[in-house]
């Protein structure tokens, strides 16, 4: 009798959920190795491995993540050229930090990478609200956020490497080549939707400009510089839900997981909570080989997550007072995100009635 030598073929999973596995996977296996090592501003490297596995395209090649990591220390240094006329000419300084911020707003919008357009954002923000502060502080966080930047973009890779897209299921076929083309946005949009951003995180960049403390809050002006890049993606309608929803969704997580991380205070524990993270919420990012309705949402309430929750452990591991810390970083996270939500329906609102104004006929 003949035997049937045939082999049924292995399970595969959809992209989606492909996706979502290598989201978790990649940033918590990032988190778990820079805690480990312990170098300062250690979550850096998991906000930049996330920030892009939170995409739905295939793995960037060797000479996309160079640029990546490049725009990012390129604009880091670009904040620290603007300190010295922020300090001896603050009018023209600031005047120089509106239209940086207002380019890398604009080059998003008018339809850039969204990588590459955080990257500056958060680069020129960081480096001139802490440089005025302390030298020897912004030099260190450049080194830090160079060193996360590097090493953010090696996790990138290993998630692809360990689920490659050849694992996703032929019934999901991975697009290969170049991605279809799309309509080009509007420029005067787009012009619109920078100058929403730069109303967003101006005055808080400002703000920190004449704080004492702005060393201590580089991860509020990374979700500042979030905030601002997600307002410059989001239709009008919904950038102030998005913006509210992904800091509310963003907080409520990291407050459980930090009382989790109270009661289990292991990096097993607090490596397993950040992949919990994104397998829930990546779940909510990814739809079939695109992102979800509301994708851009999840992925910034992941990025909420992780800059709220990474800087209490790390002030735990010094000794700090981590929870008295924690809930006031948390308070100016709500601050900030309603600040920014009242900028963008005040702005919506003044753009509308000026555009009503101008179309009725004389």
């Amino acid at each position: 009798m003949p035997i049937d030598t045939k082999l049924k073929a292995a399970p595969r999973l959809d992209l989606a959920s492909l996706r979502i596995l290598r989201l978790a996977l990649g940033t918590s296996i990032s988190l778990w190795f820079s805690q480990a090592v312990a170098w300062d501003m250690s979550f850096i490297a998991p906000v930049m491995t996330m920030f892009i596995l939170a995409l739905p395209t295939p793995a960037p090649k060797l000479k996309s993540g160079i640029a990546f990591v490049a725009i990012l220390v390129l604009s880091l240094n670009a904040g620290l050229l603007l300190l010295p006329t922020l300090l001896n000419q603050p009018l023209v300084g600031v005047l120089l930090l509106v239209l940086a911020l207002y380019w890398s707003f604009y080059y998003t919008a008018k339809g850039g990478s969204a990588v590459l357009g955080t990257f500056a954002t958060m680069g020129i923000a960081i480096t001139t609200a802490v440089g005025t502060v302390n030298l020897d502080a912004v030099l260190a966080v450049i080194g830090g956020v160079t060193l996360g930047g590097f090493v953010g973009i090696l996790f990138v890779w290993a998630a692809h490497a360990i689920l490659p897209d050849s694992l996703a299921s032929p019934a999901n076929p991975v697009p290969t080549g170049k991605p279809a083309a799309t309509d080009t946005p509007d420029l005067s949009q787009a012009r619109r939707s920078a100058f929403r951003s730069l109303l967003i995180v101006l005055p808080i960049a400002l703000w920190f400009l004449l704080s004492s403390a702005s060393a201590s809050y580089t991860p509020v002006m990374i979700k500042v510089a979030s905030m601002g890049q997600q307002a410059s993606n989001d239709a009008t309608r919904v950038a102030g839900k998005s913006l509210l929803m992904s800091t509310v969704i963003g907080g409520i997580a990291a407050i459980i997981a930090w009382n989790l991380l109270r009661i289990v205070p292991s990096l097993t524990m607090y490596t397993l909570l950040i992949a919990l993270g994104g397998l829930i919420m990546g779940a909510r990012v990814f739809q079939g080989a695109a992102m979800g309705p509301n994708g851009s949402t999840w992925s910034y309430a992941y990025l909420t997550m992780i800059v709220i929750l990474a800087p209490a452990v790390m002030d735990s591991a010094t000794g700090a007072s981590a929870d008295v810390k924690f809930w006031q970083r948390l308070l100016m996270f709500g601050g900030t995100t309603a600040y920014a939500v009242l900028a963008v329906y005040l702005f919506d609102a003044f753009k509308g009635k000026e555009t009503k104004s101008r179309s009725i006929p004389a």
